[in-house]
């Protein structure tokens, strides 16, 4: 049997730092490991006890528009996620639908509450240079931010207050020996706490 020479997944290389590959077009199908951490690292979701992650009304907000973006953005699905006290994980897999638009949200319906349209960073604390190409992941993250932000600011002991860093940490995942990696890794995320390096604590 051959060696598998892959590299395995390093979490505090892809966790901490991520550069967009010039040249990459990050409209195109793939599968795309996103951390998004907090405003000064705040614990603002939640706890995490006994090894489990216990979200509060702020972190459920955060899951809430997670698991809607598929129904707005139909050419992604969704793999492994986690939202812990001061940073969010997911995996977005882009993928060609038929009858799917590539050009910004469908009109399915998505809350009863009505929400800006939002491409760029620009209410969260989190300015981008410029706004990220229509349909690409950093669109999606942008809006996906800017909605948790102004879900959030609705709360008077939020308002007004930068939720996120600028930004995002995006890691391409390569192959399915990855994707079973990262998948593992967001799960186990709450039982590591304790030694995570975004743990204000450790």
């Amino acid at each position: 049997m051959a060696r598998d020479t892959h590299p395995k997944f390093d979490p505090k290389i892809h966790h901490r730092k991520s550069i967009r590959l010039q040249g990459y077009d990050y409209t195109q199908a793939g599968a795309y490991f996103v951390t998004i951490v907090t405003y000064q690292r705040d614990c603002l979701f939640g706890k995490v006890v006994n090894g489990e992650m216990r979200l509060n009304d702020f972190g459920k907000i955060v899951h809430w528009e997670w698991l809607d973006l598929p129904k707005r953005f139909r050419y992604i699905d969704l793999g492994a996620y986690m939202v812990m006290p001061n940073h969010f994980h997911g995996i977005l897999n882009f993928h060609e639908t038929a009858g799917a638009t590539r050009h910004g949200l469908t009109d399915a319906p998505v809350s009863n509450v009505p929400l800006p349209t939002l491409t760029t960073d620009c209410v969260d604390g989190s300015p981008l240079p410029r706004g990220p190409k229509p349909a690409s992941l950093g669109a999606i993250v942008s809006q996906f931010k800017s909605r948790v932000t102004k879900q959030l600011w609705k709360i008077p002991s939020l308002n007004g207050t930068p939720i996120w860093q600028r930004n995002y940490h995006e890691h391409i995942i390569r192959n399915e020996r990855e994707m079973d990696n990262i998948w593992r890794y967001i799960e186990s995320n709450p039982a590591r706490w304790d030694d995570d390096d975004e743990n204000p604590h450790t």
